[in-house]
């Protein structure tokens, strides 16, 4: 792989707000941290954060048969999504934890191409849109943090195209990871006991345990998350090592 050193920050949780579900929370916590079926946006010819910003191609990702660009606009784009990043001016340092994530993101979408499936619907989208706007005090809030990067509103169809990407993705995860997890009985069991508890204990001291039988749905979803992470991180290993990506300008 040439370009960029693609090394994993777990500073990344910064941006982890805006992640598709539980999913992406975790890819952005852990930066394997939510398929695209057609490449990210690559429109708007400038970016507004306190003056026009001319846009350019920061780096391109490619599986050998095809190629996927990455602009200045994706990654100002994804910093908008998170309340808690700056973006009028985006630090540098944000704005590459910001292109590590859309890296490996597009190294799905690559994987993803070669699986038909049916887009995203519409409640979907918009289930996946009152989510994002949840993290934020205002729409009104929202909203003026999308002008500052380029789209009109949350119906503008450009904004729509990238949450319908995102939507994708959880889809792809859920398929491709999600559905082949197994917990058993004995996996509960075994958290339950050195995990749970002493965390528990750690954050409620003196307060009695919940029994496992209580707090079973919550074990399973960890654990379930854990191998999709675990799963990811290896597919992710393996699609740096048989992908070149290319840094073009630094950010």
């Amino acid at each position: 792989m040439s370009g960029a050193n693609l090394t994993r920050n777990s500073n990344c949780s910064k941006i982890e707000n805006v992640s598709m579900k539980n999913y992406l929370q975790n890819i952005y916590k852990h930066l394997f941290c939510v398929a695209l079926f057609a490449a990210f946006i690559s429109a708007f010819s400038t970016v507004g954060y306190s003056q026009k910003v001319v846009d350019k191609t920061v780096a391109t990702v490619s599986d050998g048969v095809r190629t996927e660009l990455i602009t200045y606009s994706d990654l100002m784009w994804q910093l908008a999504l998170n309340p808690n990043v700056p973006i009028s001016p985006p630090s540098s340092d944000d704005l590459n934890r910001s292109l590590q994530l859309i890296i490996r993101l597009r190294l799905i979408a690559l994987e993803a191409e070669r699986l038909p499936a049916a887009p995203p619907t519409k409640d979907k989208v918009d289930e996946e849109i009152r989510r994002i706007l949840a993290l934020f005090p205002s729409t009104a809030e929202f909203v003026k943090r999308l002008n500052t990067v380029g789209f009109d509103s949350i119906t503008d169809d450009n904004f729509e195209s990238l949450m319908r990407q995102r939507v994708a993705i959880e889809k792809y995860i859920d398929f491709r990871f999600r559905s082949f997890v197994v917990i058993t009985p004995e996996d509960e069991e075994k958290y339950y006991r050195t995990e749970f508890m002493s965390e528990y204990r750690k954050k409620n001291p003196g307060a009695l345990i919940p029994k496992i039988e209580d707090v079973r749905t919550s074990i399973v979803e960890t654990l379930t998350e854990q191998r999709v992470e675990a799963e990811i991180e290896k597919f992710l290993d393996s699609a740096e090592s048989n992908s070149e990506v290319v840094i073009l300008s630094e950010v």
